[in-house]
């Protein structure tokens, strides 16, 4: 397993949600999910409901979380790519989990375990210089792409739409 895998799955152990994305009918969706990571697998507890497990399964699927909302001056997201498959987790493996939603979209939870082992890890870095930080992370000047393959790209600041820029 490269450096960036590992350092990709150690940054996801330290979210609890992400958001997993495949497409059905012919149209992509991004889903949210509660996630543990087990091995060199990554774990994903879904809604039933949204029968967006149905897409997923045996399918190629995309798994991202981020710290955004965490209020840590350095921001970081790290996304997996791997086939989804249904899963029956252990009591043990469940606990890790912890409790779900009550509700999803005013119907009861009901819970469905997919497991993903990812082929390919990306983590991206956003760093601020120490004068930024007091005007927050929207004020920072750059982002510090790095992929599986070692390679780290710089980009500089501004509302830029690419898979490098946040």
């Amino acid at each position: 397993m490269s450096t960036d895998h590992l350092r990709a799955i150690e940054l996801l152990n330290r979210v609890r949600y992400g958001r997993v994305a495949t497409s059905m009918r012919a149209m992509p969706f991004v889903a949210p999910a509660r996630h543990i990571v087990l091995d060199d697998s990554v774990v994903l507890r879904m809604h039933r409901g949204m029968g967006y497990h149905r897409a997923c399964s045996g399918s190629v699927v995309a798994y991202g979380a981020d710290n955004f909302n965490t209020g840590e001056p350095d921001l970081w997201s790290v996304q997996f790519t791997g086939t989804a498959n249904m899963v029956r987790p252990t009591d043990d493996e469940l606990a890790l989990f912890g409790p779900g939603p009550h509700d999803v979209d005013g119907e009861p939870f009901d819970a469905v375990y997919m497991s993903m082992t990812p082929q390919f890890a990306t983590v991206h870095v956003l760093k601020y210089k120490p004068e930024d930080a007091t005007e927050g992370p929207a004020a920072g000047t750059g982002a510090e792409n790095r992929t599986e393959s070692g390679a780290a790209t710089k980009t500089d600041s501004g509302p830029r739409h690419n898979q490098h820029a946040a």
